[in-house]
């Protein structure tokens, strides 16, 4: 029982460890426009990459691939994106991150956005 207790403690430590060193700035790129976003991603995970990003718009319950274009991310939509926009990602580490309402619908080209960290 005591182990199993250990064992537990360390997973939720690990867990929670792993979301408190990641860190993510998300830069809106040239190209964007109301119906597609480019995203240059800061993912900052000790000895970790994105492998896929994933965005949600505000009162939508569907998640929209990114695709991977050089060294951006890109969505694109047949209607105008409705924000704050919420996001998604998987590393290839395995851990995955949702950040919530993160980029309003008047985005910047060229403004840096950070998610709010809530631990």
């Amino acid at each position: 029982m005591a182990f199993s207790r250990m064992l537990a403690v360390a997973v939720l430590a690990a867990l929670i460890g792993g979301a408190m060193s990641t860190k993510v700035d998300l830069t809106v790129e040239k190209g964007s426009d109301s119906k597609k976003l480019v995203l240059s991603i800061k993912y900052t995970r000790p000895g970790d990459t994105l492998s896929e990003v994933e965005l949600r718009q505000h009162g939508s319950e569907e998640w929209e691939p990114f695709s991977k274009k050089g060294d951006n991310w890109e969505v694109k939509s047949s209607k105008p994106l409705v924000g704050p926009l919420n996001f998604r990602f998987l590393s290839k580490g395995g851990m995955k991150n949702v950040f919530d309402e993160v980029i309003p619908t008047d985005f910047k080209i060229g403004k840096t956005y950070k998610p709010t960290y809530d631990y």
